[in-house]
């Protein structure tokens, strides 16, 4: 719904630039005057509050007081602004409320909680079970175990030191012998290895380096908003991207609070994973979704069906992956969860048996629960949940009957099986709502999105690779394509239901820019031509067939052998895959056999020229990336361009894609982000809210290779699905589109013009004449 969150001036279109010390606000400054000429209206800035010295991404904040140094500081950031105002544009800044950097140097509050335990004014900032730590915070930062690195631990200036690290020291225990020292604290120095099943402090995912946030208490969300409150009155900042907002503990609330706190002037976006036909929830105050979903139906929709279905069966014979591991999305998935849950979150689940055990001891009727059936409950319920989390309504529908069926089979004892009920009551809120039955709710739902996030898109994704270009955040790697009604159905609901709501096609966190994506989709068209390619080049031995094909297929989406930046992309697949090393236990001989194949096959083996057949895609490739590009700036919603996107950009997993912003030469591409965003600046009615969405429907032999739709009958976008297929199939030959009434210009050329009306048939071969895609404005507007 559109929220009062958004003020009258929508963005008309944003652009993400990734903020880091060398691409401070001085620099964004200076790169205005291009990003203003593309079209946007709002520069999206990453993180801008403090954080841990030298990160390239901002997301590690460590006080919420002050607007980070080495951007520039506020000064820099209010210069960046007025800057951008005097060219037109606002700044939409990018909000991290879920956690902050778990360092005891640079983060004042943790560390504050370290030198004075729970009677810390900042303990309420964090989510500490003292009681699970025998009265102490675990901080998992040793290199070894405790007496391996004893010897190098040193007092001074009231802190203990060890390897560039220190740790705050309980007041009067500064001249107590080491040993008595180190027990004496309100934390205990612990190997890192030891967080997986001790940790006591809720954390970002798996990451014990960030630290959650209790933004749910008003003391907390006030201290640390209070600078973006100021930047948001004073004009500076103008729109809001929420990231993570499923790690909160109520979402709804952080977002009605936020919205009170902003007195409704921002645009805010969330960062809300939606998973098949999940719907962001209507009550949330916001203006929609970071366009995670959009993305889906984009791809989706340039995606052939067909073709995605016999390129798994080629991908299954070629690795011979078993179906929980890689073999079948659904089992793969599975099983990545059931993993997850018991190991990677081990520390987690562990913290919602005590939950349960605690509630149960205090309530006679819910006594003579065994632990482990409880902790077994809690195992078997997460893997079930579909979606990341649920919320405060529509519970049921997550946590399903048959759901509890399902975790019940588990259990040989019918009687020992109730501990599912106990367990599913407890997170749909129905058995209390006391401060621990509230505890138990929010932390079920916090583990349950650290759970779908990890499992899906850390593991599952990095197993199960047939069609890569599918394997993205809010993706279905099981089900790549979606039909056109499909995409047209989701168009016209986001254009009733969220006109406001964010596109994107790469963000920064994308495993593959758009660019590398549309090349490996291609191969949807012809898995017989990537089963030759991967013929051609099987004399490159491999440590396994998994790993040929994934690294073969980034290789060839990425287009270019780089060895260089394909080294670290692969490596990291592995890791993440788990099935032969991962980034916790490490195969130091595996991983080199990995880094030796890359190196010499593609990272060398120039994979897109290696043949006149794979030389051929070319121009289907360009269809597909020029389709996704327009249909993503002119669909509703509010489009984002990443940095550099203007143009052809191919960039692969994090840290890869956060290279610097950088200008570069103008392409076609760029022509058609000048035209699109052009035609949005110009007419933000036809658009925005308010703005209608009408498919249009070609019609004779090829009429499925054309997707296009009218924007409050003013313009009209059209492009080719399935370029390869279409060919194949000979060409438009008589298809034809009928536009609405009036005279039309073509956008992308400047001169041709095309008459609208039932009575006036354009034929596709014509308007497709010079290029795969079309966008026409009329004339008489």
């Amino acid at each position: 719904m559109t929220s009062s969150s958004a003020r009258s001036a929508l963005p008309t279109a944003t652009y993400r630039l990734q903020l880091q010390p060398e691409f401070p606000f001085s620099a964004a400054e200076r790169a205005v005057p291009h990003l203003a000429g593309l079209g946007v209206s709002h520069l999206h800035l990453s993180p801008v509050l403090e954080s841990v010295p030298g990160s390239t991404h901002g997301y590690d904040v460590t006080d919420h007081r002050s607007v980070r140094a080495e951007l520039g500081g506020e000064e820099g950031l209010r210069a960046l602004a007025a800057t951008a105002r005097a060219h037109g544009l606002g700044l939409v800044v990018d909000l991290v409320p879920n956690h902050m950097a778990a360092s005891p140097r640079h983060n004042h509050a943790l560390r504050s909680v370290l030198r004075e335990g729970p009677d810390s004014p900042y303990a309420r900032w964090f989510d500490v079970d003292w009681a699970a730590g025998d009265g102490r915070l675990l901080l998992p930062v040793l290199p070894a175990r405790l007496p391996e690195v004893r010897d190098r631990l040193r007092v001074a200036d009231g802190a203990l030191h060890l390897d560039g690290q220190d740790f705050p020291l309980r007041d009067g225990t500064e001249g107590l012998p080491l040993d008595e020292l180190l027990d004496a604290q309100w934390y205990r120095l612990a190997w890192w290895r030891l967080a997986r099943t001790e940790l006591n402090y809720r954390r970002f995912f798996t990451i014990s380096e960030l630290i959650g946030v209790r933004v749910e208490d008003p003391e907390v969300f006030a201290a640390t908003h209070a600078k973006i409150v100021e930047l948001v009155a004073d004009g500076v900042v103008e729109g809001l991207r929420i990231d993570h907002p499923d790690g909160l503990a109520d979402p709804r609330g952080y977002l009605e609070d936020l919205a009170a706190a902003t007195g409704g002037r921002c645009w805010t976006v969330v960062e809300k994973i939606l998973t098949g036909t999940e719907p962001l929830p209507a009550d949330w105050p916001v203006a929609g979704t970071t366009g995670y979903d959009a993305l889906r139906q984009v791809e989706g929709v340039l995606t052939d069906p067909v073709g995605a279905d016999e390129l798994a069966d080629v991908y299954r014979e070629f690795t011979g992956a078993a179906g929980d591991r890689g073999g079948r999305w659904e089992a793969t998935a599975r099983r990545a969860a059931y993993e997850v849950v018991t190991h990677d979150l081990a520390a987690e689940t562990a913290a919602l048996t005590r939950l349960a055990e605690r509630i149960c001891a205090a309530d006679p009727a819910l006594r003579d629960h065994a632990p482990w059936a409880v902790r077994t409950a809690v195992r078997e319920l997460l893997v079930r949940v579909p979606v990341y989390r649920g919320y405060r309504t529509g519970g049921e529908e997550v946590l399903t009957p048959a759901a509890a069926r399902g975790a019940k089979a588990a259990f040989a004892v019918p009687e020992e099986a109730s501990a599912v009920d106990l367990v599913r009551e407890l997170a749909l809120g129905s058995l209390g709502d006391g401060p621990e039955h509230r505890a138990f709710r929010a932390r079920f739902a916090q583990t349950s999105s650290a759970l779908r996030a990890k499992s899906v898109e850390d593991t599952a994704f990095y197993r199960y690779t047939p069609l890569l270009s599918a394997n993205e955040v809010g993706g279905d790697a099981g089900r790549p394509a979606v039909s056109p009604d499909e995409f047209h159905a989701y168009c016209l609901r986001i254009a009733r239901d969220w006109p406001a709501t964010g596109t994107v096609l790469s963000t920064h966190d994308t495993k593959r820019s758009a660019d590398v994506r549309a090349a490996i989709a291609v191969l949807a068209q012809c898995p017989e031509v990537w089963a030759a390619l991967l013929t051609e080049v099987a004399g490159v031995p491999a440590p396994d067939p998994h790993v040929a094909w994934t690294a073969w297929q980034t290789a060839f989406g990425f287009g270019s052998p780089d060895a260089e930046r394909l080294g670290p992309t692969v490596l990291k697949s592995v890791r993440e895959a788990g099935l032969r090393t991962s980034w916790t236990e490490p195969d130091a001989a595996y991983e080199r056999s990995v880094a030796e194949f890359t190196a010499a096959g593609p990272g060398r083996i120039p994979l897109r020229s290696a043949s006149e057949a794979a030389f051929a895609l070319e121009p289907h490739i360009r269809a597909h990336a020029l389709g996704a590009a327009l249909v993503q700036l002119t669909m509703p919603g509010v489009p984002e361009l990443y940095q550099n996107t203007e143009r052809e950009y191919r960039a692969l997993v994090d840290p890869d894609n956060r290279a610097p912003f950088a200008t570069g030469p103008d392409d076609d591409r760029t022509v058609l982000v000048r035209a699109a965003l052009g035609l949005r600046r110009e007419r933000p009615e036809v658009f925005g809210p308010g703005g209608a969405y009408a498919p249009l429907t070609a019609s004779g032999p090829a009429a499925a290779h054309c997707l296009a739709f009218a924007r409050s009958g003013s313009v009209v976008t059209a492009v080719t699905r399935l370029s390869l297929r279409l060919a194949e199939a000979g060409g438009w030959q008589d298809t034809e589109l009928v536009l609405p009434e009036g005279r039309w210009a073509d956008v992308l050329d400047g001169v041709r013009e095309f008459t609208g009306g039932p009575a006036t048939e354009l034929k596709l071969a014509e308007l497709f004449a010079d290029r795969p895609v079309a966008l026409l404005a009329r004339l008489d507007d």
